[in-house]
Order: structure tokens, then C-alpha cells, then sequence
């Protein structure tokens, strides 16, 4: 959630914020009472108990009817008491959810406007140019025995598939690859659980603009992630972290499960799309003036990776619009994909400042006392969508896929997938 201190101090830089995310103002109005509302109870409250624990102290040295009147008095006033305690939790509540409604303002340097709103960083590589038609994902996948989306529909439905043979190597090549390039960069590699606590979900922000395309365990107070950011988020919760200590970086692989809601008939062949995949994601803990290099670092993180794959790619700065909620500033790399004669996001990362860890009451301590963390995610590899970019950049004319040089040593040596007889 924002610093509440933010809101109070100046709402209309919050106003200015929602209106570059194309959202209204009216939320910030509504948290404002909320808060006034909130401060009334408090105050209500406090001064009747105080009542209340004076009487208490006159009865205890009354006597006889007078005695007796304080008691009459000290029932109607405990009565009294517990009406506006109560009326304090419900303020509290309403104020805790009208504050948890405000998105994290976006960063000063992000785009205004919606999805199309984004601009253009830099283009790395270039498209490749082929001279003879090339074949798409699902075809190539096919030929290779890597891809078997039929049975994968059989056994699951729509947007489920079966990574077989070298379909499966390259996932496993992939996740390899990403983890000793997280570890040599001091990561700690994490294997996450991709079940979670309401909390964990609500307090890194996917119960809220995000929570149609949430998957909930019925009868079970569960919820299957969309990413390890949830899980890694949530792994210092309600933790004071030491500050010499920071960044703490952590390089996290965990299957990912999304209902794709709102993407009806888009990408409904091969596995751009899915609501199952892989990936390994980086999450990283540190301090909010240290949050915007940080954040340069994983770009500069998912580059190298994108480099070593040989994919021609675009990052762009995300617009306002099209940030989650807990996002401050959010930068996408895409892939080149041939067939599709456009980019695709393959990666993207995200600098989410204090937001989350207010919700998650993370803290670190340091010579100025504890404040609140900042919370960074980035992605190393979506195993999908990667297989479906080498498979389209790198095929040849006979249906063979070139093994980039630098993926070879994680398919033992391998330098060509070759079409399965």
C-alpha cells in the first residue's frame, strides 16, 4: 500500500497519479474520509475508556448509594464502550481497504496513457530475414517431437500442452541456464511453493485489478500463484531484515498458473498463451533509494540472458495504465517472433518500492531506526514463450532448429534439434 503519510500530506499528487494511470481520483477522496472517519473513532474511543477507567477508580472508593449510582453508571458506560470499539475496528477496516485501493504511483519517468502507450528503449539485434518461408512454433514443434499440444488438450483442455523429448531437454536446458547465470551474479537459488495464503497473494496485489485471472483451490484457503513473486514476496513477511545485510537477491523457479482472463480467442494456438508454465523469476529486497539502480540491474539481468539465446528484442518503458498494481515502474523486453511479424513480451521487470512490503510488514533496520523495504521482481526466463522464440528464430530450411552456442553446453553439446522421423 502507499505511505498513508503520502495521502495526507499531499493528496493531490496521488490525484495526478491516478489520472496518469487513466483511473479517477474518487478513491483518493473516499481514503481521505475513511482516515477522518477512522481518527473520529480513535479519539471516541479513547476518551470514553478514559471515562471509563476514572469511574472505575471513584467506585472503588464510593460507598453506600453512592456506591451503588457509580456502578449503574459504570454498566451504561461499559455498554457505551464496546459500541464505539466496535465502530474503531470498522472504521479501521474501512480505512485499511480504502488505502489497499490506491495503486502504487507511478514513477515520474513512466508513460501516461494505456498499453499502447508505452515507449521504445532500445532495439537490440535485428529481425532475422528468411529465405524461404519459415515454419511457426506449433509446426516446428511438431517436427521435432518437442511439442504435443493435442494430447495436451485430451488430458487437460484448451491451452495446455506436453513438452516431450527435446521439448522437455530445452525447459530443463533453459532453467539450468537461467539458475547458474542467477548464481553467478549472487543470487540464492529458491525452489517456491506455487500454492499460497490469501495473504501472500493480497499483499503483493493479485487479489485486486489481477484477481480474475487468480486461480482459487475450492474449499481450501489456497490460491495457485501466476509467479513466484507471490511466494518470494511473501518469504520475509512480518520480518525485520537487517540493512547491511541488503539486497538480499533470490533467483526463484516455480510452476506458474494463470486463467488468462479477457484473452478470449487470442493466441488460442501453441503455447504463447497457456495456463500452465515455467519460469524463473528474480526477487530482490533492498532499500527504496537503492530501488532504481536495482532495477536498472535486473533489466540489465534479463539482457544478458536474452543476448546469450541470440533473439532479437525491444525493451520498452511500460505506460502507466498498463501497470500492476504494486508497480511503480515496469520495463518489458520482447522478442522478435517471425511468424507473428511482431514483438511479444518475453520478460519483464518490475520495481515495486514500498508497496508491497507495507502490506507484508517488511521492514529493515538501520541506523535511522526500520522502515520499509522496497520489493523487486524480474523475469529470467517464461520457458514458453522462450521455446516458441529459439524454435521461430533459429529454424533452418529443412525444419532443424540452430542450438545457440551458449545453450549447447546444457544440451550436451547438442548443436542442431533435428526433425524426429
Amino acid at each position: 500500500m502507499i505511505d498513508p503519510r503520502l495521502l495526507r500530506d499531499d493528496p493531490e499528487r496521488v490525484r495526478a497519479a491516478q489520472a496518469k494511470r487513466g483511473l479517477s481520483g474518487d478513491v483518493v477522496d473516499r481514503a481521505l474520509a475513511a482516515d477522518e472517519a477512522r481518527r473520529t473513532a480513535i479519539s471516541a474511543f479513547e476518551a470514553k475508556r478514559a471515562e471509563q477507567k476514572s469511574l472505575g477508580k471513584q467506585v472503588a472508593q464510593a460507598q453506600g448509594d453512592e456506591k451503588a449510582d457509580l456502578l449503574a453508571r459504570t454498566k451504561a458506560l461499559s455498554a457505551e464502550v464496546k459500541e464505539l470499539e466496535a465502530a474503531q475496528t470498522v472504521a479501521e477496516v474501512e480505512w485499511d481497504a480504502a488505502l489497499k485501493a490506491i495503486p502504487n504511483p507511478a514513477a515520474d519517468e513512466a508513460p501516461a496513457g494505456g498499453e499502447d502507450d508505452f515507449v521504445v528503449l532500445e532495439h537490440v539485434g535485428t529481425p532475422r530475414e528468411f529465405d524461404f518461408e519459415p515454419r511457426d512454433h506449433v509446426e516446428l514443434g511438431r517436427l521435432l517431437g518437442a511439442i504435443d499440444l493435442e494430447r495436451g488438450a485430451k488430458v487437460s483442455g484448451s491451452r495446455f500442452y506436453f513438452l516431450t523429448g527435446i521439448g522437455a531437454q530445452l525447459e530443463l536446458a533453459l532453467v539450468n541456464m537461467a539458475m547458474d547465470q542467477a548464481r553467478a551474479a549472487g543470487f540464492t537459488q529458491v525452489i517456491a511453493p506455487s500454492l499460497v495464503k490469501p495473504r501472500a497473494m493480497e499483499g503483493t496485489g493479485f487479489l485486486g485489478q489481477a484477481a480474475d485471472d487468480v486461480y482459487r483451490i475450492e474449499g481450501e484457503d489456497l490460491y495457485l500463484v501466476g509467479t513466484s513473486e507471490v511466494p518470494m514476496a511473501a518469504y520475509h513477511s512480518d520480518e525485520i531484515l537487517d540493512a547491511a545485510k541488503l539486497p538480499l537477491r533470490y533467483a526463484s523457479f516455480s510452476p506458474c498458473f494463470r486463467k488468462e482472463a479477457g484473452s478470449h480467442g487470442k493466441d488460442t494456438k501453441g503455447i504463447i498463451r497457456v495456463h500452465w508454465f515455467d519460469k524463473v523469476e528474480m526477487f530482490v529486497y533492498t532499500t527504496v533509494e537503492e530501488s532504481f539502480a536495482e532495477h536498472q540491474r535486473l533489466l540489465a539481468w534479463e539482457k544478458e540472458f536474452l543476448d546469450k539465446l541470440e533473439l532479437a528484442y525491444r525493451v520498452i518503458d511500460v505506460a502507466a495504465g498498463d501497470l500492476g498494481l504494486s508497480a511503480q515502474r515496469k520495463f518489458d523486453c520482447e522478442v522478435w517472433i517471425p511468424t507473428q511479424g511482431k514483438f511479444r513480451e518475453l520478460t519483464s521487470t518490475s520495481n515495486c518500492t514500498d508497496f508491497q512490503s507495507r502490506r507484508l510488514d517488511i521492514r529493515q533496520r538501520g541506523d535511522s531506526g526500520t522502515t520499509p523495504v522496497a520489493t523487486l521482481n524480474g523475469t529470467l526466463t517464461a520457458i514458453t514463450r522462450t521455446i516458441v522464440a529459439i524454435l521461430e528464430t533459429h529454424q533452418q530450411a529443412d525444419g532443424s532448429v540452430r542450438v545457440p552456442a551458449a545453450l549447447q553446453p546444457y544440451l550436451g553439446g547438442l548443436e542442431t534439434l533435428t526433425p524426429v522421423s
